[in-house]
């Protein structure tokens, strides 16, 4: 996604630092983008202060999941992200999504889900 990412982890048993791991990822990511050309957004006081880049919003969103049923809507979602935000028409045209990796093993029926309503029932995954 041109403006935010979706992950699923699994973490080692009684791991729960995913603000840790967010901020290695961001740190790295923003020196890498920068250094190649990247361009740095408006910066608030407060990043400035930070010495933060204006690339990453601060805050990200956490979700335990809870079963297998939990772990499916997900990764359903993940997919169909970018279809959502208009980015494309089809959930096999984002060139850059684990939707391809993942057909191969599971089928999913997108068309299907998503006619019957099931990702207006996760709008609160971080968006």
């Amino acid at each position: 996604m041109p403006d935010h990412l979706h992950c699923i982890w699994k973490l080692p048993e009684n791991d729960v630092d995913f603000s840790t791991r967010w901020s290695s990822i961001k740190a790295v990511f923003s020196r890498e983008y920068l250094k190649r050309g990247g361009a740095d957004g408006i910066k608030t006081q407060s990043q400035n202060k930070h010495r933060e880049a204006a690339i990453w919003q601060r805050r990200f969103w956490e979700h335990l999941i809870k079963d297998e049923n939990d772990l499916d809507r997900h990764i359903k979602y993940i997919h169909y992200n970018p279809v959502k935000h208009g980015l494309v028409s089809d959930v096999e045209d984002w060139p850059w999504s684990t939707y391809h990796k993942y057909k191969q093993q599971i089928v999913c029926n997108f068309a299907d889900v998503a006619v019957a309503g099931e990702f207006d029932r996760v709008e609160i995954f971080g968006e």
